[in-house]
């Protein structure tokens, strides 16, 4: 039975991901890849004109996922204390959900790939931080909030990128929402 036009590429996309999963880090080759998908590497490159672009995919899904929740969080909840800590709710559990991607949220699937993906992750780290600062920014207007929304926001992103890291260093068991009961009183009083 023939695939419908894209199939292919979202098995390619979901097979990376796949074998990010392994905590031990090993670099993934388009060789690598192509065994696992039963295909020759010629048949992924008429999907993706080079290993890079499979990752960008990789990042335009979880950018596309995050900001979706995103526009979900902020769409029903008006209050901003209470968005910036389901933003960071989320977020925990996306990568506690995506252990794969969570490896390439912190850029470490992508060492020694093009330069361009961490830069587009670094761009994506700078929009989440955005979001938060625009939610405790809602939450100073109607006098919620008390601190300096830009720092806050910086240590909320700084704790979040430390949650995926210690999540993906630790080979996926120290589970990112782990502690979250009492960090959330730290963070968000």
């Amino acid at each position: 039975m023939a695939m419908k036009p894209g199939e292919r590429r979202l098995q390619i996309l979901q097979m990376l991901a796949s074998m990010l999963e392994n905590p031990r880090s090993e670099k993934v080759t388009t060789a690598a890849l192509a065994a696992r998908l039963d295909v020759s590497e010629a048949a992924l490159y008429r999907h993706f004109a080079s290993k890079a672009q499979m990752f960008e995919g990789l990042i335009e899904f979880i950018e596309t996922t995050l900001f979706s929740f995103i526009n979900k969080i902020t769409g029903e909840t008006t209050e901003g204390v209470a968005q910036a800590e389901q933003t960071v709710v989320m977020l925990l559990s996306f990568a506690e959900k995506n252990p794969g991607m969570t490896r390439v949220l912190i850029g470490e699937a992508l060492v020694n790939e093009d330069e361009r993906l961490q830069a587009r992750i670094n761009q994506l780290t700078d929009k989440l931080e955005a979001v938060l600062r625009q939610s405790l920014r809602i939450a100073q207007a109607a006098n919620g909030w008390h601190g300096d929304a830009q720092a806050d926001a910086a240590v909320l992103i700084a704790y979040v990128l430390g949650r995926w890291q210690l999540f993906a260093k630790s080979g996926f068991k120290r589970a990112p929402q782990e502690g979250w009961a009492l960090q959330r009183k730290f963070l968000f009083g």
